[in-house]
C-alpha cells in the first residue's frame, strides 16, 4: 500500500525553487549560464532561447517568454543594432550607449534576477565573456482598457476605473496627484506567482507608524500565490474572525486618491482591479464618492437614507417575527386581524416562514449574479415575483412576510459597499432567530452583541465606530452629515494629528463687496 511521506516541520521546496531563490552569480562562461537557466526552465516551451553573434564576433544569448515581450520594439531596438557588422569595432558597454535605443536598460548579475525580470516580461541579454547580463524594458503582454466600475456606479463623478494591469493603475493615481509627495513602494509576495503590490501613501501626510505596520504585515506573507487583493485582505486585517470588513476594496481611482489625501494607504495588487484602502471605518462603508460630488444638503439627506435602510436591511425580519409570535398587543387591532387572516392557512411558524423567503431569496439574488447578464436579471426579478405569489397561493408563507422580506432585499441594495451589505445579510439570520426564540429581548441581545462586537474592532489601530466612539467632535462633520467643502477644513483623526489641516481658512464663498 502506497504511503504518503511524512512532512518534515520546516517547508519543502523543489530543486527549481531553490534554484531560483539561490544567489547565484552569472561566470563569465556564456554555455554555462545558459545551460544553468535552460535546467530551470525546462519544459518550459514559451521560453526562448536566441542565440546570435554580435557585430558577427562575439557570441550571445537574448532569452525571452513569448506573449509578455514586444517582440517587434525588440528586433527593431536589440537585435537589428547588435547584429550590424559595425557593433564588432565597440567594447560591450560602449555598444550598449551608442546602438541600444531602448530607454530602460538594467544590469543583472544573478540568475535570480534574470528570472526575476523574464518573469515580468523583460527580455535578458548575455554575452560571451561578460559576467553581467542587460534586460530591457520591453514588457508587453494584452490587457483591458480603462472602463467604468460596474460595482460603484455614479450619475456624476469620474467614469474611470482600475484594471488588472499595475502600470495603469499606478499611472491613473498619478495623473490626479502630481506632486512627488505621492509614494509609490513595490513588494513582491507569492513564493510561484511572485506577485507585484504596491503601496502607495502620501509623504507628509500618511502617519510614518501607519506605514510601516502595513508594511510589516505585508512583508510577513509568506504563501504560495497572490491572485487576487482579497488575499492580501484576509492577511493583513486585524480580526479575521469578523463579519465586517476592516480593509475598504475599491475600483475607483478617485476614492483611492481621496483617500490618500486624508492620510490613508492604497494597496495595488498586480492582476486585479480593486484596490484597497487602510484603515477604514463602519462609516466610511456607509459613504459613497457621489456624496462629494453632489450638494451637501442632498449628500445628507441620502446619507441619512442610508442609514436608515441599513437599519431596515437587519432589523426588519426579525422585529416581523418577534411582534407576530410574542408581542401582539404591539400591533393595531386592524392590522393585527389583517395579519392573523393572511396566515391562517400558513401552516409554519413565523421564524420558520422568515427564514424560508430570506433563504429563497439569497440563492435568487445570487442566480442573477452568477448566470449570464442577459438572463441574469430577468431570472432573479421574474424568479422573485412567481415565487413569492405562487408561495402565498399554495399557504406556504403569507402576503406580509413576502412584503417585509422584498422591503429588507431593496433596503440592502441602497448600501454603496458590496462587502457591508454581505455582512448585513449574515447578521440578519441569527438576528432572525433570536427575534424566535426570545422575541424583542432576543433582538435587543443582538443589537447589543453586534456594537460590542463593533467597539472591540480595529483598523490598523483605529477604532472601527470612529468618530463616534471614541467622539471626535471636529470629525462629525463628514460622518453623520456631509458638511460643505469650505467647512472641512481637518483631515480625519486616524493614527495621530500627523498634518492635520487639509485647507487654508476663510474659504466660505461670500460675494465680492465693491467699492461705493
Amino acid at each position: 500500500m502506497f504511503k504518503y511521506p511524512r512532512f518534515r516541520k520546516h517547508k519543502q521546496r523543489n530543486k527549481v525553487q531553490e534554484k531560483e531563490n539561490q544567489p547565484t552569480l552569472l561566470s563569465s562562461n556564456l554555455d554555462q549560464n545558459i545551460q544553468l537557466l535552460r535546467s530551470i526552465y525546462e519544459n518550459c516551451s514559451d521560453v526562448v532561447f536566441r542565440s546570435f553573434f554580435i557585430g558577427g564576433i562575439r557570441k550571445a544569448y537574448l532569452i525571452y517568454i513569448e506573449g509578455l515581450c514586444n517582440t517587434e520594439e525588440m528586433n527593431a531596438s536589440v537585435m537589428t543594432p547588435l547584429m550590424d557588422e559595425s557593433a564588432g569595432n565597440h567594447a560591450f558597454h560602449e555598444l550598449l550607449e551608442k546602438k541600444i535605443t531602448v530607454t530602460k536598460v538594467e544590469e543583472v548579475n544573478t540568475v535570480s534576477d534574470c528570472i526575476k525580470y523574464l518573469s515580468m516580461g523583460s527580455p535578458v541579454l548575455l554575452v560571451e565573456n561578460e559576467s553581467e547580463g542587460f534586460t530591457f524594458g520591453l514588457a508587453k503582454w494584452e490587457k483591458r482598457s480603462v472602463e467604468e466600475p460596474t460595482a460603484e456606479s455614479v450619475i456624476r463623478g469620474p467614469r474611470e476605473g482600475f484594471t488588472e494591469s499595475l502600470g495603469v493603475n499606478t499611472s491613473l493615481l498619478r495623473r490626479r496627484i502630481r506632486s512627488p509627495q505621492l509614494k509609490i513602494k513595490p513588494i513582491s509576495i507569492g513564493r510561484y506567482t511572485q506577485t507585484e503590490i504596491i503601496l502607495a501613501f502620501m509623504d507628509g501626510i500618511a502617519d510614518p507608524t501607519l506605514i510601516e505596520e502595513i508594511t510589516k504585515r505585508l512583508e510577513r506573507i509568506d504563501m504560495d500565490g497572490v491572485l487576487e487583493s482579497a488575499y492580501i485582505e484576509e492577511m493583513i486585517e486585524d480580526n479575521p474572525f469578523s463579519p465586517f470588513p476592516q480593509i475598504l476594496s475599491t475600483e475607483r481611482p478617485d476614492v483611492a486618491v481621496s483617500s490618500l489625501l486624508e492620510g490613508r494607504v492604497v494597496i495595488l495588487v498586480d492582476g486585479t482591479p480593486f484596490s484597497l484602502i487602510a484603515p477604514t471605518t463602519l462609516y466610511s462603508l456607509f459613504q459613497s464618492s457621489e456624496d462629494y460630488y453632489q450638494r451637501f444638503l442632498i449628500s445628507t439627506a441620502i446619507r441619512w437614507l442610508r442609514y436608515v435602510f441599513v437599519l431596515i436591511s437587519l432589523l426588519l425580519p426579525s422585529l416581523y417575527v418577534a411582534v407576530s409570535t410574542f408581542h401582539h398587543e404591539m400591533v393595531p387591532t386592524t392590522l393585527l386581524l389583517s395579519m392573523a387572516s393572511s396566515r391562517e392557512q400558513v401552516p409554519f411558524p413565523a421564524l420558520i416562514e422568515a427564514l424560508i423567503m430570506e433563504i429563497t431569496f439569497e440563492a435568487l439574488r445570487e442566480a442573477g449574479i452568477r448566470l449570464p447578464k442577459q438572463v441574469g436579471a430577468a431570472v432573479s426579478i421574474v424568479g422573485a415575483l412567481v415565487i413569492g405569489q405562487a408561495a402565498v397561493q399554495a399557504g406556504i408563507v403569507s402576503a406580509p412576510m413576502v412584503m417585509v422580506v422584498a422591503i429588507t432585499g431593496i433596503a440592502s441594495f441602497t448600501l454603496p459597499r458590496y462587502t457591508a451589505g454581505i455582512a448585513l445579510r449574515m447578521l440578519r439570520f441569527p438576528m432572525i432567530i433570536l427575534a424566535g426564540s426570545l422575541g424583542l429581548m432576543g433582538v435587543m441581545l443582538g443589537i447589543i452583541f453586534i456594537l460590542i462586537h463593533l467597539c472591540t474592532l480595529r483598523s490598523f489601530g483605529v477604532p472601527y465606530l470612529s468618530p463616534m466612539a471614541p467622539m471626535k467632535f471636529r470629525d462629525m462633520k463628514d460622518t453623520l452629515i456631509r458638511a460643505p467643502w469650505w467647512m472641512l477644513k481637518t483631515r480625519p483623526h486616524l493614527t495621530g494629528d500627523y498634518n492635520k489641516y487639509r485647507q487654508a481658512p476663510h474659504q466660505k464663498p461670500h460675494p465680492t463687496q465693491g467699492d461705493d
